[in-house]
């Protein structure tokens, strides 16, 4: 299983970007998948996640209400919609994904895409 994780750049604060996560591999539908995101000196913190089962999601308290994760079985894409953002936005996103797993925690996952950068000017 890879992960490709695109659609980062800079945006001014309340502006909007929306992330990208490619999987390759068999089997996309089973994996639950989540979003995390590294600022720098900072530790890797999770954003969102989506099941594999019914596509129930989950959310940091710091981006619920700004942010929506969402996943295309047919694509085998997960995608993470982001408006109103903040410049404490600002960090490195990475995808990870899980077969049959899914939670916040990053020992959860298995595969880890490269990530993407976002920068969130004031």
């Amino acid at each position: 299983v890879q992960l490709q994780a695109s659609g980062g750049g800079l945006v001014q604060a309340g502006g909007s970007l929306r992330l990208s996560c490619v999987v390759s591999g068999r089997n996309f539908s089973r994996y639950g998948i989540a979003w995390f995101r590294q600022a720098p000196g900072k530790d890797r913190e999770f954003v969102a996640g989506i099941s594999w089962r019914l596509s129930s999601t989950s959310y940091a308290d710091s981006v619920k209400g700004r942010f929506t994760i969402s996943r295309d079985n047919w694509r085998k894409t997960v995608y993470l919609q982001m408006n109103s953002l903040k410049p404490e936005d600002t960090a490195v996103y990475h995808c990870a994904a899980d077969q049959y797993g899914n939670g916040k925690s990053v020992d959860v996952y298995d595969y880890w895409g490269q990530g993407t950068l976002v920068t969130v000017s004031s």
